[in-house]
Protein backbone atom coordinates (compact mmCIF):
# COMPACT_ATOMS: atom_id res chain seq x y z
CA UNK A 1 0.00 0.00 0.00
CA UNK A 2 1.40 3.43 -0.88
CA UNK A 3 2.05 6.02 1.80
CA UNK A 4 -0.67 8.18 0.28
CA UNK A 5 -3.38 5.63 1.07
CA UNK A 6 -1.96 3.98 4.21
CA UNK A 7 -4.29 4.51 7.18
CA UNK A 8 -3.10 5.59 10.63
CA UNK A 9 -4.85 6.15 13.95
CA UNK A 10 -5.73 9.65 15.12
CA UNK A 11 -5.60 9.95 18.92
CA UNK A 12 -6.27 12.47 21.66
CA UNK A 13 -3.63 13.64 24.16
CA UNK A 14 -4.43 10.62 26.35
CA UNK A 15 -3.58 8.34 23.38
CA UNK A 16 -7.21 7.23 23.05
CA UNK A 17 -8.04 6.28 19.47
CA UNK A 18 -10.44 8.64 17.71
CA UNK A 19 -10.59 7.53 14.07
CA UNK A 20 -8.42 6.52 11.14
CA UNK A 21 -7.13 8.74 8.43
CA UNK A 22 -4.78 8.90 5.45
CA UNK A 23 -1.15 8.95 6.60
CA UNK A 24 -0.16 11.53 3.99
CA UNK A 25 -2.95 13.98 4.91
CA UNK A 26 -2.40 13.53 8.64
CA UNK A 27 1.27 14.39 8.24
CA UNK A 28 0.47 17.37 6.02
CA UNK A 29 -2.05 18.72 8.54
CA UNK A 30 0.04 17.85 11.61
CA UNK A 31 -2.76 15.90 13.32
CA UNK A 32 -1.98 13.96 16.49
CA UNK A 33 -1.61 10.25 15.78
CA UNK A 34 -0.25 7.02 17.23
CA UNK A 35 3.12 5.66 16.16
CA UNK A 36 5.76 3.21 17.32
CA UNK A 37 9.53 3.32 17.41
CA UNK A 38 11.83 0.34 17.88
CA UNK A 39 15.31 0.16 19.37
CA UNK A 40 17.23 -3.05 18.74
CA UNK A 41 20.50 -3.85 20.50
CA UNK A 42 23.10 -6.44 19.58
CA UNK A 43 25.05 -8.66 21.98
CA UNK A 44 27.62 -5.87 22.50
CA UNK A 45 24.85 -3.46 23.53
CA UNK A 46 25.10 -1.36 20.37
CA UNK A 47 21.96 0.14 18.86
CA UNK A 48 20.82 -0.57 15.28
CA UNK A 49 20.22 2.53 13.20
CA UNK A 50 19.02 2.78 9.62
CA UNK A 51 19.49 5.37 6.93
CA UNK A 52 16.10 5.95 5.36
CA UNK A 53 15.76 5.17 1.66
CA UNK A 54 15.94 8.06 -0.82
CA UNK A 55 12.30 7.52 -1.88
CA UNK A 56 10.75 8.01 1.58
CA UNK A 57 8.07 10.72 1.65
CA UNK A 58 9.90 12.64 4.38
CA UNK A 59 13.27 12.51 6.12
CA UNK A 60 14.78 10.57 3.19
CA UNK A 61 18.45 9.82 3.67
CA UNK A 62 18.40 10.64 7.37
CA UNK A 63 19.51 8.20 10.06
CA UNK A 64 16.78 6.84 12.33
CA UNK A 65 16.47 4.08 14.91
CA UNK A 66 15.97 0.45 13.83
CA UNK A 67 12.37 0.93 12.72
CA UNK A 68 9.49 3.38 13.09
CA UNK A 69 5.96 3.33 11.82
CA UNK A 70 2.26 3.53 12.49
CA UNK A 71 -0.28 0.89 13.48
CA UNK A 72 -3.24 0.64 11.16
CA UNK A 73 -6.78 1.15 12.51
CA UNK A 74 -7.72 -2.00 14.42
CA UNK A 75 -4.13 -3.29 14.52
CA UNK A 76 -2.49 -3.65 17.95
CA UNK A 77 0.55 -1.39 18.19
CA UNK A 78 2.88 -4.21 19.27
CA UNK A 79 1.81 -6.36 16.32
CA UNK A 80 2.41 -3.44 13.95
CA UNK A 81 5.90 -2.97 15.39
CA UNK A 82 6.77 -6.66 14.84
CA UNK A 83 5.34 -6.50 11.30
CA UNK A 84 7.27 -3.40 10.26
CA UNK A 85 10.56 -4.52 11.84
CA UNK A 86 10.48 -7.62 9.66
CA UNK A 87 9.40 -5.64 6.56
CA UNK A 88 12.12 -3.00 6.92
CA UNK A 89 15.16 -4.84 8.33
CA UNK A 90 14.29 -8.53 8.09
CA UNK A 91 14.27 -9.20 11.83
CA UNK A 92 11.44 -11.19 13.43
CA UNK A 93 11.83 -10.59 17.16
CA UNK A 94 9.84 -10.58 20.34
CA UNK A 95 9.70 -6.94 21.32
CA UNK A 96 9.08 -5.50 24.77
CA UNK A 97 7.06 -2.31 25.28
CA UNK A 98 9.09 0.29 27.13
CA UNK A 99 7.30 3.62 27.35
CA UNK A 100 5.40 6.29 25.41
CA UNK A 101 6.76 9.64 24.34
CA UNK A 102 5.29 12.77 22.78
CA UNK A 103 6.75 15.17 20.25
CA UNK A 104 6.04 17.53 17.37
CA UNK A 105 8.54 18.09 14.57
CA UNK A 106 8.39 20.12 11.36
CA UNK A 107 9.91 18.08 8.54
CA UNK A 108 10.85 18.45 4.91
CA UNK A 109 8.20 18.23 2.18
CA UNK A 110 5.87 20.34 4.36
CA UNK A 111 5.21 17.38 6.67
CA UNK A 112 4.59 17.58 10.42
CA UNK A 113 5.12 14.75 12.87
CA UNK A 114 2.71 15.15 15.78
CA UNK A 115 2.92 11.78 17.49
CA UNK A 116 2.52 9.71 20.57
CA UNK A 117 4.99 6.94 19.81
CA UNK A 118 5.06 3.68 21.74
CA UNK A 119 8.69 2.65 22.16
CA UNK A 120 9.61 -1.02 21.87
CA UNK A 121 12.90 -2.73 22.59
CA UNK A 122 14.63 -5.95 21.61
CA UNK A 123 17.98 -7.66 21.32
CA UNK A 124 19.35 -9.94 18.62
CA UNK A 125 22.55 -11.73 17.66
CA UNK A 126 21.30 -11.79 14.03
CA UNK A 127 22.37 -9.33 11.39
CA UNK A 128 19.55 -7.29 9.85
CA UNK A 129 18.85 -7.27 6.12
CA UNK A 130 17.76 -3.93 4.67
CA UNK A 131 14.67 -3.74 2.47
CA UNK A 132 15.96 -1.32 -0.23
CA UNK A 133 12.51 0.26 -0.61
CA UNK A 134 12.71 1.36 3.03
CA UNK A 135 16.39 1.46 4.04
CA UNK A 136 19.56 2.44 2.21
CA UNK A 137 22.07 1.55 4.96
CA UNK A 138 22.27 -0.07 8.39
CA UNK A 139 24.86 0.16 11.14
CA UNK A 140 25.37 -0.57 14.82
CA UNK A 141 26.43 2.26 17.15
CA UNK A 142 26.67 2.72 20.91
CA UNK A 143 24.13 5.05 22.48
CA UNK A 144 26.99 7.26 23.66
CA UNK A 145 28.51 7.55 20.16
CA UNK A 146 25.04 8.16 18.71
CA UNK A 147 24.41 11.04 21.12
CA UNK A 148 27.77 12.54 20.16
CA UNK A 149 27.05 12.18 16.42
CA UNK A 150 23.65 13.83 16.87
CA UNK A 151 25.18 16.74 18.79
CA UNK A 152 27.82 17.23 16.05
CA UNK A 153 25.57 16.82 12.98
CA UNK A 154 21.88 16.92 13.97
CA UNK A 155 20.75 17.50 10.36
CA UNK A 156 21.86 13.97 9.45
CA UNK A 157 19.35 12.39 11.85
CA UNK A 158 15.57 12.04 11.81
CA UNK A 159 13.72 14.38 14.15
CA UNK A 160 12.25 11.52 16.19
CA UNK A 161 15.64 9.88 16.82
CA UNK A 162 17.06 13.23 17.95
CA UNK A 163 14.05 13.58 20.26
CA UNK A 164 14.51 10.13 21.85
CA UNK A 165 18.26 10.54 22.35
CA UNK A 166 17.91 14.06 23.79
CA UNK A 167 14.70 13.63 25.84
CA UNK A 168 15.05 10.00 27.00
CA UNK A 169 18.76 9.14 27.38
CA UNK A 170 18.37 7.38 30.73
CA UNK A 171 15.37 5.35 29.55
CA UNK A 172 17.26 4.21 26.44
CA UNK A 173 20.28 3.25 28.55
CA UNK A 174 18.03 1.36 30.99
CA UNK A 175 16.39 -0.57 28.18
CA UNK A 176 19.80 -1.42 26.68
CA UNK A 177 20.57 -3.15 30.02
CA UNK A 178 17.10 -4.69 30.39
CA UNK A 179 17.21 -6.29 26.93
CA UNK A 180 20.50 -7.98 27.90
CA UNK A 181 18.64 -9.81 30.69
CA UNK A 182 15.91 -11.21 28.46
Amino acid sequence: MSDEFEQVILVDEADEALEGGDKWRIHQDGLLHRAFSIFIFNEAGDCLIQQRAPGKYHSAGKWANACCGHPRPGEPTGAAAVRRLEEEVGLRLNLTFGFKSRYVAYLDNDMIENEIPHLYFGRTPAEPVANPDEVQALRWVSLEALAEEISQSPEQFAAWLRHYVEAHPSELADWRVQTARV
